[in-house]
């Protein structure tokens, strides 16, 4: 996988939190960008991803029928 380098511009508050997290963990503040980075990029993923699946089966009109779900309504609204 080919590797850039990308500048950011943060709060030194910020890069001291990094930095004082780094050392506790023993690594370096550009491991710990990078863990939040590709934690960031799955969470979004899995968002859009699961978002797609439900507006393809609401075009399918894949729901629950209306009478189902007044059961489910009126079971947790007491």
């Amino acid at each position: 996988m080919d590797k850039v380098n990308v500048t950011v511009r943060m709060d030194k508050e910020k890069v001291d939190m990094l930095d004082e997290l780094a050392k506790s963990d023993d690594r370096d503040r550009s491991y710990l960008i990078k863990q939040a980075v590709d934690s960031y990029i799955r969470m979004r993923k899995w968002q859009i991803d699961d978002i797609k699946h439900a507006v393809a089966e609401a075009d399918a009109g894949d729901f629950v029928p209306d009478d189902e779900m007044e059961k489910l309504y009126a079971k947790w609204s007491q």
